[in-house]
């Protein structure tokens, strides 16, 4: 990290030397030029370890252990990067690249918002976080899309790959092909669901590159990435950002977990006319990650951008393979194949759960370092519809994650004992019964 701010360190005191070529001599009394001249090389060299300071605290010495990055959103400038371009499994995040290809492809009309994506039955039996959706359910690619940016959804996410893409490894090449085009430099997908494998892996710094690309080039879809919750029937589904409704400003991006890469995130704020956009990988758990966000957030709000650098200028990394967290994440057995499904659970929105609106109180407040910007419990989100199929479904219409129940068997009726006197029947006129 130093080395990132060496030029920094050398340019400010060549600075500071054209400005001052009085400093370390003394003034000469009643010399009001070169006392001014003194003082504003006072004043440069004041600014200037001033700025370096920031610079060191922007830099986040005490949070060395994982990559992390902060761009302003508007004009690329990095005002923190922690070992951003360390490879790293992606989990869920990988689902923004996703969603870019597929915009990707109805921007160039290969692709349409309304067209139908099918659930196959390879999708289907995709590991949580998923819907369940049955094999042959059908789903327009909008209602996709923010399906797989509230609910993290891996069978949605993969029927996304298959119908675009023709295959899972075709839309594997597309996701690379986009990933070069727009600059991210230490990159490779095999899947766009995030799920393990040891051959996916992104940086901190791509991540940002592909958060950035998105908000530039489709404006119109930003929405996609700060939907509060989805309603699907009767059952609301929260976004798993723990930003969004917590943090000042809050306004996207998306989260990932497996436990080989911890808990990441892409985060995005806007303040006072200005966004910031956050990223953090191989957070211990949720609550860090959510944590060290803000603060990162926090940091970047207050500092006014001065002696920051390009993505491009960013060193490249020493590491050559992601590493493998699961002894350290998930040794007690806990982990999830997106931690959004152990917080979250599904709310009905017909009967007044406080998981319609509001994240459970429990499930996200932070036992210590809690930023004083991130509020400890989530307020009201919006709350978009999806449907399965092309249309809305009527109002009335069956909840469809609803499992029809079987009837329960009546258990059988025991028969009468029988008594032990029979009655007679009349005996036929005229006739005699036959002794056996």
């Amino acid at each position: 990290m130093w080395e990132q701010l060496l030029p920094t360190i050398s340019a400010r005191v060549t600075i500071v030397e054209e400005l001052s070529p009085m400093t370390g001599q003394e003034t000469p009394n009643g010399d009001r030029k070169n006392a001014t001249r003194a003082t504003w090389s006072h004043l440069a060299l004041t600014a200037t370890v001033a700025a370096l300071f920031q610079t060191v605290l922007a830099t986040g010495v005490a949070q060395a252990e994982n990559p992390s990055i902060v761009i302003d959103v508007r004009s690329g400038k990095v005002l923190h990067a922690d070992h951003s371009r360390d490879p790293w499994y992606p989990a869920s995040i990988t689902k923004l690249m996703t969603v870019y290809v597929a915009l990707k492809a109805v921007r160039d009309g290969q692709a349409e918002m309304d067209q139908l994506i099918t659930i196959s039955a390879s999708a289907a039996r995709q590991p949580p976080s998923k819907m369940g959706f049955k094999p042959g359910t059908q789903i327009r690619l909008d209602n996709a899309l923010k399906i797989i940016m509230v609910k993290s959804a891996n069978d949605v996410a993969a029927a996304i790959g298959e119908n675009l893409g023709g295959s899972v490894d075709g839309f594997a090449a597309m996701m690379n092909r986009s990933a070069h085009e727009i600059g991210m430099k230490d990159s490779h997908f095999v899947n766009p669901h995030g799920l393990p494998d040891s051959r996916q892996y992104v940086t901190a710094r791509d991540m940002a590159v592909l958060g950035r690309t998105l908000l530039a080039e489709f404006p119109e879809y930003n929405d996609l990435f700060q939907i509060g919750a989805i309603k699907l029937g009767k059952r609301v589904m929260r976004n798993h950002n723990g930003l969004i409704g917590r943090y000042p400003g809050a306004d996207g991006m998306k989260t990932g977990f497996i436990c080989a890469s911890g808990y990441n995130l892409v985060g995005t704020a806007t303040q006072n006319g200005r966004q910031l956009l956050a990223v953090v990988l191989g957070s211990p758990t949720a609550k860090e990650r959510n944590a060290k966000t803000a603060n990162l957030l926090d940091q970047g709000f207050s500092s006014f951008g001065f002696f920051t650098s390009g993505l491009d200028q960013l060193p490249p990394s020493a590491e050559i393979t992601p590493p493998n967290l699961r002894a350290e994440v998930c040794k007690r057995g806990g982990g999830q194949s997106e931690e959004d499904d152990a917080l979250i659970p599904f709310g009905n929105a017909d009967s007044g759960s406080p998981y319609a609106l509001h994240r459970p109180a429990n499930a996200l407040s932070f036992a210590q370092e809690t930023p004083s910007s991130l509020a400890e419990h989530s307020g009201p989100v919006s709350i978009v519809p999806v449907w399965i199929g092309l249309n809305p479904p009527p109002a009335g219409a069956p909840d469809p994650l609803d499992t029809p129940r079987k009837a329960k068997a009546k258990p059988l009726q025991k028969t009468p004992a029988a008594t032990s006197k029979v009655a007679e029947q009349p005996k036929p006129a005229g006739k005699t019964s036959a002794r056996p």
